[in-house]
């Protein structure tokens, strides 16, 4: 495909600007990472512990990838747990069928908590945020 005008839109002007979006949104997660690294380290002196330098770097690396990709969705989800009823809810009935029951009463915790299904607070019509 080539970088010209398609359907009148600038192909490579806006390849450059979301590139350049990604890249600044790259640097924040970065440092974002960095402080939530140092936050649950507990102390600069304990970040040398995160290298695990008895095990393969490859293998650090790949647990370290996967851990931040369920780390990031994790994050998604649980701040917006009744936005995502539905998909909870499939992933827990998975997990169910697939006899991970332990996994399944852990999922069926948050779709039962008072954050995922706020009710109008009979008093006042606003909403009850679980207090």
């Amino acid at each position: 495909m080539s970088t010209e005008s398609v359907e009148g839109v600038d192909v490579a002007h806006v390849d450059a600007v979301l590139d350049a979006r990604n890249a600044a949104a790259a640097v924040r997660l970065a440092g974002i990472i960095a402080d939530a690294q140092l936050d649950t380290a507990g102390s600069p002196r304990k970040l040398p512990m995160d290298l695990f330098p008895e095990f393969p770097p490859e293998m650090v690396q790949a647990v370290w990838e996967r851990a931040l990709v369920v780390g990031v969705r994790a994050g998604q989800l649980m701040q917006s747990p009744r936005f995502y009823r539905d998909k909870l809810a499939r992933l827990r009935e998975e997990l169910a069928d697939a006899a991970y029951a332990s996994m399944a009463r852990s999922s069926d915790a948050v779709l039962s908590g008072p954050a995922a299904f706020p009710e109008l607070h009979a008093i006042d019509d606003e909403e009850a945020r679980g207090h």
